[in-house]
């Protein structure tokens, strides 16, 4: 690990009555350049059209894939991120989104905090994901 991960711990043990299996962690302590990410949601950044309307595991899917991408090209990986912030429409997207972002980030262990939203900036929008990494 690069950056000092404080009480590890996986969502299955603390949120045993959800099917969500996410590696997080109660502080970050952490050395390099920090890179602050835009929240990334269901948008292709090369066209900027909308993703998967309608299929919020689909806009998850971008959203992560965005952030690896965007990681890559500031000279970083997911392994790199520090702290996530979700915002869902939605409560009952909960377990889909979570999910998604824990099979892109198992074994990273970031800080992690999720916020049910009445709306995002487009109406098609279910999810956005906000990262911060340090490299």
């Amino acid at each position: 690990m690069k950056h000092t991960r404080i009480r590890p711990f996986n969502t299955k043990d603390t949120y045993p009555e959800q099917n969500i299996d996410n590696d997080l962690c109660q502080a970050v302590v952490a050395k390099g350049s920090t890179v602050f990410l835009r929240g990334q949601i269901g948008q292709d950044l090369e066209t900027t059209e909308s993703v998967c309307i309608g299929d919020v595991k689909g806009q998850t899917e971008q959203a992560m894939y965005n952030i690896d991408m965007l990681l890559k090209e500031a000279g970083g990986t997911l392994e790199d991120i520090c702290k996530i912030t979700i915002y869902i429409i939605d409560p009952r997207y909960r377990e889909d989104v979570y999910r998604v972002v824990g099979r892109w980030l198992k074994g990273v262990h970031p800080v992690s905090t999720g916020i049910v939203v009445s709306a995002l900036a487009r109406p098609e929008w279910l999810v956005e994901v906000d990262a911060t990494a340090v490299i």
